[in-house]
């Protein structure tokens, strides 16, 4: 409790839950990526995270509620450093920190509503129904190939996902920096250096993310 209380336990809270989501999202892309491996590989894959029974929504229960959390404090520390930010050094603070900086609150929020968006898509199997078609012998599970490729053969979720994608780069490659800053593994020597392999981070995880659904558009995977 004692940690909520500053504005350091809340930065520390900000990178320890900032860094778990950071590990998630690296985690669920190698898993998606065997998509590119061919059917068997990927449903070989959902098959052993459905053999997980209840844990797995325990696991993503817990990642969201750190979701929230991060996106809280962050919220907090942002409206902080404005209250005690002089009108007078706005602009100047913003040719500092940069564009991803200034957004982190923006694109954070858009990141909780594209995670909210991919849930009721591919886990809740609200939209796109005609999508999820049943393995045979599967006991009930769904063809995950065919639910992914059959999910971005249409423009507005590519759109959606290439959008969401856009800013989780924007997001990363702010927050892996202040990552190091938090920890103490950064100062004003190495910031640049950080700051260029955050960005690098960013953009590969941008880039991992979004060939799913544009190569599955474009019919270079199906």
């Amino acid at each position: 409790m004692q940690l909520t209380q500053s504005s350091v336990g809340r930065k520390i809270i900000m990178a320890v839950t900032g860094a778990m989501l950071f590990a998630f999202v690296c985690v669920h892309l190698l898993g998606n990526s065997s998509l590119f491996f061919g059917s068997a590989a990927l449903n070989a894959y959902a098959q052993k995270l459905h053999s997980l029974g209840p844990v797995v929504w325990i696991f993503r229960l817990v990642m969201l509620g750190l979701f929230t959390v991060h996106i809280i404090f962050g919220i907090q520390l942002t409206l902080e450093n404005k209250a005690a930010t002089p009108d007078k050094n706005v602009q100047i603070k913003r040719l500092k920190t940069g564009f991803a900086a200034e957004t982190m609150v923006v694109s954070g929020l858009v990141l909780l509503a594209f995670v909210v968006y991919h849930l009721l898509h591919f886990t809740v199997r609200v939209t796109n129904p005609e999508i999820y078609v049943p393995i045979e012998g599967g006991h009930g599970m769904v063809d995950v190939f065919v639910m992914v490729t059959h999910g971005f053969q249409q423009i507005l979720p590519v759109l959606l996902y290439v959008i969401g994608m856009g800013f989780l780069f924007l997001h990363v490659s702010h927050g892996f920096q202040s990552l190091f800053q938090t920890v103490g593994l950064s100062n004003d020597r190495t910031l640049p250096v950080m700051g260029n392999f955050s960005k690098l981070v960013g953009l590969v995880l941008l880039v991992g993310y979004v060939s799913i659904p544009l190569l599955i558009i474009f019919g270079i995977v199906r």
